[in-house]
């Protein structure tokens, strides 16, 4: 897995084998779990994506800057959609991306919640 964290914009962009992806998923479903990522030296990547339960309402993706980790946080039934779309991210054999940004409105985002672009295993866009 690799967590790039763009200094400019804020946003964190994500890699990794279908394996690693339905790794984070279960953590993210199940609410605990910590997951590291490959460093990338003189690069902005971060150590790895740590999950926790939360009250919400929604699900809040935020970067511990003391630590250099993505964490995701959030409610049973914001955290149960964002598994999925990552499981369906991991499973994609088409290639992509999944952009799991908040708007206000969203209906599982909470505001405050850094944009994160999650790609697919197979990379670029999708062929079909």
């Amino acid at each position: 897995m690799r967590l790039i964290c763009d200094p400019v914009y804020g946003d964190v962009d994500l890699t990794a084998s279908a394996e690693e992806l339905n790794r984070l998923a279960d953590a993210v479903a199940e609410g605990e779990g910590l997951l590291s990522s490959v460093p990338s030296p003189g690069s902005d990547a971060l150590a790895g994506v740590e999950v926790e339960k939360a009250t919400g309402p929604g699900v809040l993706v935020r970067l511990d800057t003391g630590r250099r980790v993505l964490v995701i946080s959030g409610d049973a039934a914001g955290r149960a959609v964002l598994a999925d779309n990552l499981r369906g991210m991991a499973s994609a054999e088409d290639g992509g991306h999944l952009h799991v940004d908040y708007f206000p409105g969203h209906f599982y985002l909470a505001e405050g919640s850094l944009p994160l672009v999650v790609n697919s295993p197979h990379g670029g866009m999708p062929t079909g």
